[in-house]
C-alpha cells in the first residue's frame, strides 16, 4: 500500500486551474502545472482498504491501487506497466473521464476521495516526459486482416490491441482526420490535439494503419470491405443527435452542438481564421446541461459571445449524495465545470416551447416554461412563459444511437430495440465476420467504456481469427450485463 497514514495526514488537493481571466484568452488546457512530489502525496492517500471498490466503478478494471503506490514509491516505469496493462489511452481518460472509479473510493465514504484520475494523468504524463512510452511492434505477423471503421477512443483501442495481436489492421474515418469525437468534439481546452497526434504516431509505428477521409459505405462499400478484410469492426460511435421538434426549429442559428463544436476547434487549432459558426458578440442559448452542453459553453465563451445561457429540464440536483444513489454508486450531484467556473448561468427545470424569428427567418428568442416531474413525465408550469433572447441556440441533449447510414444496409446488420447495432457477448453481429464496439452498440457511454468495449472486441475478434487469444477482455460474458 502508500502511505499508511496519508489518507489521514493528508487533504485532497487537485491541480489549480488557470486564472479564467487569462484562459478564456486562449484555447489551452485549463490546469496549471502540479509538482510530482506533490502528485506524490496525494498517490499516497491511497489507503489498503482491503476490497478495493474503484476496480468496480472502473469498467477497464484498472490497477489503481497499485499504480498509486508506484507512484508514492517514485516508481515511475513500473507504475505505467500497470496502467498500460488495463487502458490504452491514459491520457485521453485522465482528462476526460468523470471519473466514477473516484465515487466509488472507499476512502470516499466518509472523506474527500483519493485523486484517483490526476494521478492517472500525471503517470502517463511523467512517462511520456522521459521516453518510456515507446510502440509496442508485434513479433511476427498472422497474416490476418481487419478493418475498423470509426476513430474514436473504442475504435482506436480495438485498433492497437489487434495489431499489437499481429493482425494488419486499418482505421477507416469518414473526416479529414483520424480521431473522431476526440479529435472533433472535444474541446482544445479539455485536451490539446497534440495529445491524440502523439498517440496516434506511437499506433503507425506499431503497424496500424489509417485511412482518413473516407466514408465506408459510399467510397467503399460494405461488400468489398468484407471481401478485403477478414474481419470488420464497426466502431461508428453513437453519433445519431437528439432533436427538438418544436415550433420555429428552421429558423437561422439552431444547429446541433457537433454541427458547432469542431468548428471550434478548427479556430483553436489555427486552421480557420472566422468559422461558419461563429457567435463572437452575439447571444448564445444552449439547450443540454450536460458535458456536451458545457464544451458549448467554453467554446461560445472563447469566440467572444456576449451572452451565454444553459437549459436544463431537470430540476437543479443537490449537492449531496441522493439517498437513492448511496456509496459506490456514481451519484447525480451538482457539479461545477471549468466552463462553468468561466461563466455559471444555468437555468434548471425549464423546457423550450417555440423558437422564436425575426422577418428575415434569423433567430431571436427562446420561448421557454418552468416544468415540474408530474406521473413519469414533465408537465409545464401555466404562467411561467417567458421570452429568452438568442441569436444562436445550440442543441445538446445526448445522442440516440449509430446513424442509420448505407453502411449497416450493406452489412446486413441487425439492430435492437434501441436502435443500436446488435451483438452477442463477443460483440459479434448477425454476421460472423462484423463485429461491433462502444456506443454503436452500448448507446452513448463514456469515454472508459469505449476503451472498454474496444479491448473486449479486439480479444473477441481475435479469437474468432485465430481460435483463441491471449488479449485482455475487460467485459467477460459473464459480468457483461451486471456492469450496464
Amino acid at each position: 500500500m502508500a502511505d499508511p497514514k496519508g489518507f489521514m495526514t493528508t487533504p485532497r488537493e487537485t491541480p489549480k486551474r488557470r486564472p479564467v481571466d487569462v484562459r478564456i484568452k486562449d484555447w489551452r488546457e485549463v490546469y496549471e502545472p502540479q509538482s510530482f512530489e506533490h502528485l506524490q502525496k496525494q498517490a499516497g492517500r491511497c489507503m489498503d482498504c482491503g476490497i478495493p471498490f474503484c476496480h468496480n466503478g472502473c469498467p477497464l478494471g484498472n490497477l489503481i491501487p497499485e499504480w498509486n503506490d508506484l507512484m508514492w514509491r517514485g516508481y515511475k516505469s513500473e507504475a505505467l506497466d500497470r496502467l498500460h496493462a488495463t487502458n490504452n489511452f491514459p491520457e485521453f481518460t485522465g482528462r476526460l473521464c468523470p471519473a466514477p472509479c473516484e465515487t466509488a473510493c472507499v476512502v470516499g465514504i466518509n472523506r474527500d476521495a483519493v485523486t484517483i484520475k490526476q494521478v492517472e494523468l500525471r503517470t502517463i504524463e511523467e512517462a511520456f516526459g522521459f521516453g518510456a512510452v515507446k510502440p509496442m511492434i508485434p513479433d511476427r505477423l498472422t497474416g490476418k486482416t481487419v478493418a475498423v471503421i470509426g476513430s474514436g477512443p473504442a475504435g482506436l483501442a480495438a485498433a492497437q490491441q489487434l495489431t499489437r495481436a499481429g493482425h494488419t489492421v486499418a482505421v477507416y474515418e469518414r473526416a479529414d482526420k483520424i480521431g473522431g469525437l476526440l479529435r472533433y468534439g472535444i474541446p482544445e481546452f479539455k485536451m490539446e490535439k497534440n495529445i491524440l497526434d502523439r498517440r496516434l504516431a506511437q499506433m503507425e509505428q506499431e503497424g496500424t494503419r489509417f485511412r482518413p477521409g473516407v466514408a465506408v459505405g459510399s467510397d467503399i462499400t460494405g461488400a468489398a470491405l468484407r471481401t478485403r478484410y477478414d474481419a470488420v469492426v464497426l466502431a461508428v460511435g453513437a453519433t445519431q443527435w437528439r432533436d427538438l421538434s418544436v415550433k420555429g426549429r428552421e429558423l437561422k442559428g439552431i444547429y446541433q452542438a457537433m454541427e458547432f463544436l469542431p468548428w471550434g476547434n478548427k479556430q483553436a487549432l489555427g486552421e480557420v481564421e472566422t468559422p461558419p459558426i461563429n457567435v463572437a458578440g452575439k447571444h448564445v442559448v444552449i439547450l443540454g446541461g450536460g458535458d456536451t452542453g458545457a464544451d458549448c459553453l467554453g467554446t461560445s465563451i472563447r469566440q467572444g459571445a456576449a451572452s451565454v445561457t444553459q437549459l436544463e429540464i431537470m430540476p437543479q440536483p443537490s449537492e449531496e449524495r441522493p439517498a437513492g444513489q448511496p456509496w459506490p454508486t456514481y451519484p447525480m450531484i451538482f457539479r461545477i465545470s471549468s466552463a462553468h467556473e468561466e461563466l455559471d448561468n444555468r437555468i434548471f427545470g425549464v423546457s423550450t416551447e417555440e423558437f422564436l424569428g425575426d422577418s428575415e427567418g434569423n433567430l431571436r428568442a427562446l420561448k421557454i416554461v418552468e416544468t415540474q416531474f408530474v406521473n413519469g413525465k414533465f408537465e409545464s408550469i401555466a404562467g411561467t412563459e417567458r421570452e429568452l433572447k438568442a441569436d444562436f441556440a445550440f442543441l445538446a441533449m445526448g445522442f440516440t444511437g449509430p446513424e442509420k447510414s448505407v453502411l449497416i444496409d450493406q452489412l446486413e446488420v441487425e439492430l435492437d430495440e434501441r436502435g443500436n447495432i446488435k451483438r452477442n457477448d463477443d460483440f459479434q453481429t448477425n454476421q460472423e465476420d462484423v463485429f461491433v464496439a462502444g456506443d454503436a452498440g452500448r448507446g452513448q457511454s463514456l469515454i472508459v467504456w469505449a476503451i472498454a468495449e474496444g479491448r473486449s472486441a479486439a480479444a473477441a475478434v481475435d479469437r474468432y481469427l485465430m481460435g483463441e487469444s491471449q488479449l485482455p477482455s475487460p467485459i467477460e460474458p459473464t459480468t457483461r450485463q451486471l456492469l450496464v
